[in-house]
């Protein structure tokens, strides 16, 4: 089976995790995935192979003889699609040999276009997997999933010599829990790597600094009649405080290492109201400033109407992996290198977000992450090729091969 045969089968499996956090995982629909997983890793000969009580599954190939004592290198994908879009009932389209053009997704009335996806003219002569515009395709992360499963299978049975390999597939990446319970020390790699999105030449080394901001706002419902001076508006203070932010600092306005608030989720009415946000910034001292504007509005709003009409609750989430990652750069040189093998030049880029690897890096295991030629991410819009699947699976496997070369 090769990679877009294996990444076709994985994306049909529902697989969302859900937005919360007290329980892993989050949706028991990801144990479907992780229990296919477990056994297609058994069936190719991987050794030690077990999904856990949490939907992690992990799995390991031993060294070849004579390279026990090269590095033991990891790869990471996670297993959930985003809870915000239909990840359930996925139809993929496929087009062969992709002339340029407009794309129809399925009857949905979305169209796929290079005026709003520039990057089409470059895919032209590929074979193009799309969504049929009612779901999310799963490229994010079963591509990962797929390029990985497919370079083991190969290592496997065409003998290829290796070090050690260890494969963890995770839960729940989604909604920022993916690497809590990973088990590093079981995992046993000297260091690793997430296979997770962007373009097939980066290496992604450097992730947002990330915080949640959550407000409470609590109004004084009072006839309308007579709430001149008394009525206070739960609502209408809720975006208030959303007017006190930098207009200009919101995702739409924002690229490369702009920070921004991203206001995620709003309800109320005059008696409360909610704000939910994502604050972000890839200068850990800038996330700070940020978090400290978020303060200051929760002092001047209390001020205005009386204390406790708004309470503001700041949680960290990531850190910028860099500081760690950077400590062995011979780990990005790796994957770089292996690109380079391929035909590719690499480029060192900021991911506009976070990975498992940010997590992971600062618990220990340092994990860049590497793409995988997916595009249009967590939408009706999102599409891969069938040759990029490919190229992320010889990725793989060309850092595999590398590592044992010393």
């Amino acid at each position: 089976m090769n990679t877009a045969e294996k990444f076709l089968r994985y994306v049909k499996v529902h697989s969302a995790s859900v937005d919360r956090d007290d329980i892993t995982p989050t949706s028991a629909v990801q144990f479907d995935l992780a229990r296919l997983l477990e056994k297609e890793m058994r069936d190719m000969g991987m050794e030690k192979v077990v999904c856990d009580e949490h939907a992690y599954v992990y799995g390991y190939i031993p060294a070849t003889k004579g390279y026990e004592n090269r590095p033991s290198i990891g790869f990471i994908a996670h297993l959930d699609t985003i809870p915000d879009f239909s990840g359930e009932n996925v139809n993929p389209q496929i087009v062969e040999n992709y002339a340029g053009g407009d794309v129809k997704l399925g009857d949905s009335g979305r169209v796929l276009s290079p005026e709003k996806y520039p990057h089409l003219k470059e895919l032209v002569g590929h074979t193009l997997i799309t969504t049929d515009g009612s779901t999310v395709l799963g490229a994010d992360d079963k591509a990962g999933v797929a390029a990985i499963m497919a370079a083991c299978e190969k290592i496997i049975k065409e003998e290829i010599p290796h070090g050690r390999i260890a494969v963890c597939f995770t839960p729940d990446e989604e909604v920022g829990h993916g690497a809590a319970l990973l088990d590093i020390e079981a995992f046993g790699a000297d260091f690793a790597y997430t296979v997770d999105g962007g373009e097939l030449n980066e290496v992604n080394c450097e992730t947002f600094n990330a915080a949640a901001a959550e407000w409470e706002i609590k109004g004084l419902s009072v006839h309308p009649g007579d709430a001149k001076n008394t009525m206070i508006n739960a609502s209408l203070v809720a975006m208030e405080i959303n007017s006190m932010l930098p207009a200009g600092d919101i995702p739409a306005h924002t690229e490369g290492y702009e920070g921004f608030y991203h206001l995620t989720d709003m309800q109320g009415d005059v008696e409360q109201a909610k704000l939910s946000y994502i604050v972000r910034d890839h200068d850990g001292a800038k996330l700070e400033m940020r978090k400290d504007t978020l303060r200051h509005i929760e002092e001047l709003i209390n001020e205005k109407y009386g204390a406790g009409t708004a309470k503001l609750s700041l949680r960290d989430q990531y850190r910028n992996m860099f500081e760690k990652v950077n400590e062995r750069p011979e780990i990005i040189e790796l994957a770089e290198k292996a690109l380079r093998a391929l035909g590719m030049e690499p480029e060192r880029k900021p991911i506009r977000g976070g990975t498992d690897g940010a997590q992971l890096s600062f618990r220990g295991l340092l994990c860049p992450n590497l793409g995988t030629g997916g595009y249009a991410g967590h939408g009706p819009y999102e599409h891969t090729t069938v040759e990029n699947l490919d190229t992320a699976a010889k990725l793989v496997l060309e850092i595999i091969q590398l590592n044992c070369m010393g």
